[in-house]
């Protein structure tokens, strides 16, 4: 890094194509040989408003501010300015957002909680750093690239046994040393998979999120709460620590929110020993590099799950859709797979009561992840509507942009307080009970943070205008985000089905004598 330090009235001598300064946030950079590199033109440089001036304003309205931090533009420094210090420095790989609403309130060091505690803060520092130094670099990569997110990372999660703490707290934690032994798991609860959760959706890539084990948040607790004996132990083993995948297969061509009407088969042998599986599933998420599959099918009476392994018979490609192949979006065929017995999930002609038990932690994870994405939206639409001059000052003093900004903090805070108020629920209630009480509540409040959600993409749109739409640049994350959002509203159930499950189930409790 150069140290040399220049005046004002020294770069400014330096303007011309020949020889061209600009200052960018208190550092000297000699353009003179990349302008005709420049994305945007070599004009722009030598331009008189430009060249030998500090273009620091202008520079933030049309850049991203990590554009500077790449190796390529670091070289082109040759010195600081007299007097001027840098106003946009990186922040700690653990730092929280110095931006309103940018964190959770209970992140907010002048606010308080009733449902976080000392271990809640520590998982939470730890987990931000790691999202920053390791999964943000490599989701970047892989949304682009279409990749499974790399082998290394996973290693790596799962040596955390993050993996693990991926599906909640249970009998899977015991004897495990967790985030080098930050939280124990005997006090490991639902707040610090929520913590783990909108960490990790910060990376804001919505494929690669999918695809970082989203098959396994989704596939293995089947086998962690109905699988049995060496097969339970050796597949929790296998995955847990990131040796193998699994994805979930219950969707088909056939049927989505409908599990009843699924259509693939397993017969069983006439010596009862294996069952047969024929039929296909679709949409499968990490279905193109899973190594197993729990699988719904229709059996003689009803519904049975299966345990499946990839081998003969099993036929994977992949779906292209609105979000990035990363995520292993699969189309299955099975066809005459043979499976034994004892990889059925559950009881036989049972297996509709394994699928439905499984929707609520996959609805609240995915209400856990709208809501923070939603977040990750609303801090670049308010530093956004900062630093963007329009019509001679900030959009922030547009009042129609003030009111989209409103409307965003309502619906992202409102999601999160209803959020963990049901969290809160889900620590002190029992399994049975959760499914009794809480699949209701769970599938309004995920139609309602996929609904809203759809609504801050669209405002968030209109904030950044053409930028919005567009796949690189300052508006990079919001063009995403709103060619992507509807999956959440999708995938686990549609909105429209949660929100008539959530009203059925609370007819049912409507006491007979109930009159206004």
């Amino acid at each position: 890094m150069a140290t040399k330090t220049f005046t004002l009235a020294e770069v400014a001598k330096h303007n011309t194509e020949e020889d061209l300064w600009i200052i960018i946030d208190g550092k000297v950079y000699d353009v003179t040989k990349f302008q005709k590199f420049h994305p945007g033109g070599r004009n722009v440089l030598y331009d008189p408003k430009s060249a030998g001036k500090d273009v620091t304003s202008v520079f933030f309205q049309l850049h991203r501010a990590d554009i500077i931090e790449k190796p390529a533009y670091k070289r082109l420094v040759i010195g600081t300015v007299e007097g001027q210090t840098s106003q946009f420095l990186k922040a700690p790989s653990d730092a929280l957002s110095v931006v309103p609403y940018g964190e959770p309130e209970w992140l907010n060091p002048k606010f308080f909680s009733a449902y976080y505690k000392d271990s809640h803060r520590k998982l939470q520092k730890a987990l931000r750093a790691f999202t920053n130094e390791l999964v943000i670099p490599d989701a970047l990569l892989h949304e682009e690239d279409g990749k499974p997110p790399s082998q290394s990372l996973i290693d790596k999660m799962g040596e955390l046994n993050i993996l693990a703490m991926r599906l909640g707290p249970g009998k899977h934690l015991k004897g495990r040393t967790l985030m080098n032994g930050l939280v124990k798991p005997e006090e490991f609860d639902y707040f610090h998979e929520l913590i783990i959760t909108q960490e990790f959706g910060r990376h804001g890539c919505r494929g690669y999120g999918d695809g970082l084990s989203g098959g396994m948040v989704i596939g293995l607790p089947p086998i962690l709460n109905f699988g049995k004996g060496e097969l339970q132990t050796r597949i929790l083993d296998e995955v847990l620590s990131g040796k193998k995948y699994i994805s979930l297969a219950i969707s088909e061509a056939f049927a989505g929110s409908d599990v009843a009407g699924l259509r693939t088969t397993a017969v069983k042998t006439p010596d009862g020993k294996h069952f047969i599986i024929n039929g296909t599933k679709k949409w499968i998420t990490n279905g193109t590099f899973s190594d197993y599959f729990t699988v719904a099918c229709r059996t003689k009476k009803g519904l049975t799950v299966l345990l499946v392994p990839r081998g003969p018979g099993v036929e994977t490609k992949s779906i292209k859709t609105s979000y990035s192949p990363t995520a292993g979006t699969a189309f299955i065929t099975f066809d005459h797979v043979k499976v034994p017995v004892e990889n059925v999930l559950g009881e036989e002609e049972k297996g509709l009561f394994v699928v439905l038990s499984n929707f609520n932690h996959e609805r609240w994870v995915m209400a856990a992840n709208s809501v923070r994405c939603q977040r990750n939206i609303l801090e670049e639409c308010l530093k956004w509507a900062n630093q963007r001059i329009i019509f001679g000052k900030p959009l922030m003093e547009q009042p129609v942009v003030r009111h989209k900004l409103a409307n965003i903090i309502a619906r992202i805070e409102t999601a999160q307080a209803w959020l963990e108020s049901i969290t809160h629920q889900m620590c002190n209630m029992k399994y049975k009970d959760q499914a009794e009480h809480l699949a209701g509540p769970i599938g309004i409040l995920k139609m309602f943070c996929t609904r809203t959600a759809q609504e801050t993409a669209a405002d968030a749109v209109q904030i950044f205008g053409g930028r919005g739409i567009t796949k690189t640049g300052l508006g990079s994350a919001v063009e995403h985000y709103h060619r992507t959002v509807t999956f959440d509203a999708l995938l686990g159930g549609a909105e429209d089905v949660l929100g008539d499950l959530g009203v059925r189930q609370a007819a049912k409790k409507i006491p007979k004598n109930a009159r206004l």
